[in-house]
């Protein structure tokens, strides 16, 4: 069992940035692939960036550039670092831990941190 904790979002103008964070408690960490992900109002959740157990990172093309995922797995976190933010960004981010063991799947989330780009 994993338990994720998104933290860091909030309220910042357009080209701002914020660094999201997500604590992962439970054992294994370094063992899942981690996800940022985000729902908007009235729209389809939606991957974001997404880091493997190996550091290879992915994202999406609406990110690129802008968003930089990484993972400490010391301190069992992975972050999101968001830059040149706008108005379109603004939605509820959500941590996701994925991996496979033994044709099993372990799939967990947070409950999301809401960030809002405005002025």
């Amino acid at each position: 069992q994993v338990q994720l904790e998104e933290s860091g979002g909030g309220l910042v103008q357009p080209g701002g940035s914020l660094r999201l964070s997500c604590a992962a408690s439970g054992s294994s960490f370094s063992t899942y692939a981690m996800g940022w992900h985000r729902q908007a109002p009235g729209k389809q959740r939606e991957l974001v960036a997404a880091i493997s157990s190996g550091g290879i990172t992915n994202y999406a093309d609406s990110v690129k550039g802008r968003f930089t995922v990484s993972r400490d797995n010391a301190k069992n976190t992975v972050y999101l670092q968001m830059n040149s933010l706008k108005p379109e960004d603004t939605a509820v981010y959500y941590c996701n831990a994925d991996r496979w063991l033994q044709l099993r799947r372990y799939n967990y989330w947070g409950q999301g941190t809401q960030v809002t780009v405005s002025s």
